[in-house]
């Protein structure tokens, strides 16, 4: 488009600098992430010697900027969800064990109780994360598995028509629709 007057040069300006840089990254997302990677090679390497250290940090530093680069921190900020995922994992941890023993008494029964079943479910939750959060606790518990998310609709293999009824209540979708931030 060929701007008429000033004003339309002006705004047309305004516009496309809106369109082509986006807001910068939060320094304290970038600084957040970066400690959380830090803590989780520290605790889960155990080594300390200073090469290690230094390659650790490069490995974290690597991450950090590729997530800058795919726009991580403009789509997706976990931070909000931070205070309640401590208890919706033990939660979690529960029904994984709880999942188990259900799975382990129909694998185990003499007369195998399977009954395969495909269910669709609606997220209740707003944010891709906690769709993707949904699909992850659906599929490590045992005996779902999540085929698909699109759009805030799964896709759900279930081993029984039991375990095709609990999704379809609803549980586990409000607890992750809890994570929100209100």
């Amino acid at each position: 488009m060929i701007p008429t007057s000033e004003t339309d040069a002006s705004a047309s300006t305004d516009s496309e600098t809106t369109a082509t840089s986006g807001s910068p990254t939060p320094l304290i997302s970038l600084i957040g992430l970066f400690l959380v990677l830090v803590a989780a090679w520290l605790l889960w390497s155990g080594l300390y010697k200073p090469l290690l250290l230094t390659l650790g940090a490069i490995s974290c530093a690597l991450c950090v900027y590729l997530a800058t680069r795919m726009n991580f921190f403009e789509t997706t900020s976990i931070l909000p969800l931070l205070p309640r995922l401590p208890l919706y994992w033990l939660w979690l941890l529960k029904e994984i064990a709880l999942s188990s023993l259900e799975v382990a008494r129909v694998v185990l029964s003499p007369r195998l109780e399977l009954s395969p079943t495909i269910v669709d479910l609606d997220a209740e939750a707003q944010t891709e994360l906690c769709h993707v959060i949904l699909g992850n606790s659906i599929t490590l518990t045992p005996g779902t598995i999540t085929l698909d998310i699109y759009k805030g609709r799964l896709v759900v293999h279930a081993l029984t028509a039991e375990g095709a009824a609990a999704l379809k209540e609803g549980k586990m979708n409000r607890r992750v629709a809890a994570l929100e931030a209100r």
